[in-house]
């Protein structure tokens, strides 16, 4: 698929998702959203991504959705009338299913980390975007604001579930509440990012953290990510327990066996598992 508002591009393991519309800020569409829910999926599967990289092109991350288009902005319909049951029996509702949210549910879902670059300003949707990567680094131009309610919505993309469990419940209500765009500084210390960088060298610092990754089995990195997000809200570390055995039972079976004598002799593993084939049969395990 060719991408009209992104960029895909793959090197030595990583993948570097660049939003790639630099003259309108990088600003969402439906047509990216659409998009970008594609390039996930695709990764998930491509076994040349280890890792994924996502930034903004120019010198915005994202500034939000593009409230330029006409008519309903979000690309809703405004003459249904859905209910909480509707979306229960449905995976996704044409003109009702947030677009930001099918983004963010395509990230939760995806094999790969996401470590988000954040580049420039990331307000809005270029906000909650980045509360469902797995890592985040931002250079010292970045600007972030869940703005929300400046505009009288809600958070989306699923953001009342990631933003709380990155930076506390208490400090996920101010920033909703106030609108407040705040520096890279202050994202730093509300653990929002783990470390602010020159513009210069904040790529290199994503692509630091995303070569590390590449150096380990695509299957050990696809099940620890699924298992940590899933399962730590479980209600009881038996489901942890249940996971965790099937776990490492696969794994003693296939790269463990390179995994293990790569450490013992002091050498870089070579781990041949693909997330696109080799996924244990239990995997995923939430669906049975």
């Amino acid at each position: 698929m060719d991408y009209n508002t992104l960029k895909y591009e793959v090197a030595d393991g990583i993948l570097t998702l660049t939003l790639n519309r630099p003259d309108h800020m990088n600003a969402f569409t439906v047509e990216m959203h659409e998009e970008l829910i594609h390039a996930y999926n695709r990764a998930s599967d491509d076994d040349s991504v280890n890792a994924i990289v996502l930034t903004g092109a120019g010198k915005a991350f994202c500034a939000g959705m593009d409230l330029s288009v006409g008519g309903n902005v979000f690309g809703l319909d405004e003459e249904a009338q859905p209910t909480v049951a509707d979306m229960e029996e449905n995976e996704y509702l044409e003109g009702i299913s947030d677009t930001g949210g099918r983004v963010t549910l395509a990230m939760y879902d995806c094999k790969k980390p996401i470590i988000g670059a954040i580049n420039g300003a990331a307000v809005g949707i270029g906000a909650t975007m980045l509360a469902a990567a797995d890592i985040r680094v931002a250079s010292e131009k970045a600007r972030i604001g869940f703005v929300f309610e400046k505009i009288g919505i809600t958070p989306e993309a699923c953001s009342s579930w990631f933003l709380p469990r990155i930076v506390g419940i208490s400090q996920a209500l101010e920033w909703v509440y106030t609108g407040e765009i705040f520096n890279a500084e202050t994202a730093l210390q509300t653990r929002l990012v783990r470390s602010v960088h020159a513009p210069e060298d904040m790529l290199e610092a994503a692509y630091e953290i995303a070569r590390s990754i590449s150096k380990k089995s695509q299957v050990s990195i696809a099940l620890a990510r699924q298992m940590l997000y899933r399962l730590s809200a479980a209600p009881h570390p038996r489901d942890a327990h249940n996971v965790d055995s099937l776990a490492i039972f696969y794994a003693s079976r296939t790269d463990a066996k390179e995994g293990i004598p790569a450490f013992l002799e002091k050498r870089e593993p070579e781990f041949t598992s693909k997330a696109s084939t080799d996924m244990p049969p239990f995997y995923p395990w939430w669906e049975k």
